[in-house]
């Protein structure tokens, strides 16, 4: 195969299944122990992986009670692992909604310069309703505005990151000339949400911009990754909506006016690994028999913007009526239609349809030995579904060990997959360019 297929380390907690902390391959390290996210870091780096991301929620969810929570604030977490690796790239979610574009241009350039070109920042616009009192809010803005304000804020961070030239410093001793000041500029904008003059205090960074990531897959989510976004995570529950979704994107984005390769596409792939597929099987209903039925309902509820499902029978099977129409959900809309698509399509009973959502809140699972898991990687890079995939271990540190050292060498082994990085930066990683100044052309 003549592609080349990515892997990005998606950390969460002790596993991304719900119930993983309990089990005894979860880490027994608090999740404010900076130790914990160094060896994973470190782990995957050994496995070649692209990349690590760290996802971020702005309240402690319903949940907290019986799940693992608390984990540290990803941009100080990242400066923290730039330090302790080398080449694997480096991703940290950061909100439009509840941050400001100067600030949050300041902390992703410098950590772009501490880690030496390896960052990206995940764009993000908060859903979770209970973020907005956390930050003098009543509630949280509307869909369609919180992507209206994001737009607006992508555009002014770029302004502010193309506001020095690359060769602005001049740092000449002899001369006592440390900065030409022609070639960093004011950006004086004035837009619908935000007055900034600019222009940002610290050069360019190592690679122009840190790689924009992007996971929103509604409607206004996919407009918005076409225009801005260079790296996708994106969530199917099935192969088919995969690849739907990704010759949609990359059609977008060409309608864009950028290239298809511009826009990386990475679907979440949870898998339960064994040695066998029976004892792949096993170990996901071992971990579902885990689960509390409170926290699947909590989160259920979160997807649908706090519809409430408690009222439903746990063993009936269920219906599209059980459910809001997602076009009318203030929260999670796309994660809300794949989920009345599959109960459409299946029927699951509400318990089911909790220990499905269990696993990777939505993300393709998959249970059985590194063979089949590595088949289904090839599959669907083979059908388009997919250019690599978010890796999102159930049980960590555990089933991460078993990835990177049985499914990694047989995708080396088949050449779906690098043996060594090529490259020290994280857009050297995705196979994508460093943006030009358009203020400053070379």
């Amino acid at each position: 195969m003549s592609r080349r297929i990515h892997l990005n380390l998606f950390t969460h907690g002790r596993g991304h299944h719900e119930a993983g902390w309990r089990h005894p391959g979860a880490t027994r390290k608090a999740l404010t122990d900076i130790n914990y996210f160094i060896d994973l870091a470190k782990r995957a780096e050994a496995g070649r992986f692209d990349s690590i991301f760290f996802a971020d929620a702005l309240e402690l969810g319903d949940g907290a009670r019986y799940v693992a929570s608390g984990a540290l604030e990803p941009i100080t977490t990242l400066a923290a692992l730039a330090r302790e690796t080398s080449r694997i790239g480096l991703i940290a979610t950061a909100s439009t909604t509840y941050t400001e574009p100067y600030n949050l241009a300041r902390q992703f350039a410098s950590l772009d310069h501490i880690s030496g070109g390896r960052v990206g920042w995940n764009i993000v616009t908060s859903w979770v309703g209970g973020a907005g009192p956390n930050f003098g809010y009543e509630r949280a803005p509307e869909h369609s505005e919180r992507y209206a304000r994001a737009d607006e804020f992508v555009q002014v961070v770029k302004a502010l990151w193309d506001s020095w030239a690359d060769d602005a410093i001049i740092d000449d001793v002899e001369s006592g000339r440390f900065l030409d000041r022609e070639r960093v500029r004011r950006i004086d904008w004035k837009g619908q949400f935000y007055r900034v003059a600019g222009p940002l205090n610290l050069p360019r960074s190592p690679q122009g911009w840190p790689v924009l990531v992007q996971a929103g897959s509604s409607a206004t989510g996919k407009a918005f990754a076409a225009r801005h976004a260079e790296a996708v995570f994106t969530a199917h529950l099935t192969k088919e909506s995969a690849v739907d979704f990704y010759a949609e994107l990359k059609q977008a984005a060409v309608a864009a006016g950028r290239r298809a390769g511009d826009v990386v596409i990475l679907p979440g792939l949870s898998a339960a690994i064994g040695s066998t597929d029976a004892q792949g099987q096993a170990l996901l209903e071992e971990l579902n028999g885990l689960t509390d039925i409170e926290v699947g309902l909590s989160r259920l509820s979160n997807r649908f913007g706090g519809h409430d499902f408690s009222t439903l029978a746990l063993d009936q099977p269920l219906s599209r009526d059980d459910f809001p129409d997602p076009s009318t959900v203030q929260a999670a809309q796309s994660r809300a239609a794949a989920i009345t698509e599959l109960v459409g399509r299946e029927r699951p009973t509400l318990r089911n349809l909790l220990r499905q959502l269990a696993g990777a809140r939505g993300h393709f699972t998959l249970a059985g030995s590194p063979e089949r898991v590595a088949d289904t990687i090839e599959d669907w890079i083979e059908s388009r579904a997919a250019d690599g995939f978010n890796v999102m271990p159930p049980i960590l540190p555990a089933q991460l060990d078993i990835f990177v050292d049985h499914v990694v060498p047989i995708l080396q082994k088949r050449g779906l997959f690098r043996r060594d990085y090529d490259a020290d930066t994280l857009r050297g990683h995705y196979g994508l360019t460093r943006p030009a100044n358009p203020h400053f052309p070379a």
